[in-house]
């Protein structure tokens, strides 16, 4: 279900599918770096202000699902203008910060990015850019990162299928909103 907050600053609707904390899995495979699968939590909040601000933390899984250790970490803000062209700026733990932009789908919850800028420090491995595709399917956030460094072409490192995280406080909201008229045995509901 996709409410818009009330407070939510009105440039940022067309990105309220994004809002909230998600967690799930992907996977990760980039030469040089060892292929794995990963798990990640995804938070979107925003404060009334116009940028929804990000923190993604993900970490290497074992076969059995369990935390190995973790893997890369970002935060940053997201922006978007009345033409739905989006802006972010991000910082990553390996020590690159990145400019990008992208734009709004028509018609559907997607959004295609690109790096326009890279910046990094002496502690970061080789990255020349990216992109990245967000997409809301199914009430599931979903996407795909793409990389480059001087020595690897442009090509998909990770992607994930990420499910909405659903607080006791979410409950509790949902339930306030029922209709007082809610049959009592639930099955009446469905027919």
């Amino acid at each position: 279900m996709i409410e818009i907050p009330s407070d939510l600053h009105k440039d940022l609707v067309p990105l309220v599918f994004l809002l909230g904390n998600w967690a799930g899995a992907g996977v990760h495979d980039f030469p040089g770096s060892e292929k794995c699968n990963f798990g990640q939590e995804v938070s979107f909040t925003h404060d009334g202000r116009d940028f929804l601000e990000y923190h993604s933390h993900t970490w290497v899984l074992d076969k059995d699902g369990n935390k190995v250790r973790p893997l890369e970490s970002e935060s940053g803000f997201w922006r978007v203008d009345a033409d739905r062209k989006v802006e972010v700026t991000m910082v990553r733990n390996d020590g690159v910060v990145e400019v990008w932009y992208g734009e709004l789908a028509k018609q559907k919850p997607q959004i295609d990015l690109v790096t326009d800028a890279v910046a990094r420090t002496a502690a970061s491995g080789p990255y020349t850019g990216g992109k990245r595709l967000y997409g809301y399917v199914n009430s599931d956030l979903m996407w795909v990162g793409e990389k480059q460094t001087p020595e690897v072409e442009l090509r998909p490192y990770m992607s994930a299928h990420l499910k909405k995280v659903v607080t006791p406080e979410d409950v509790e909201r949902w339930a306030r909103a029922l209709p007082d008229d809610m049959p009592d045995d639930g099955i009446a509901f469905f027919k």
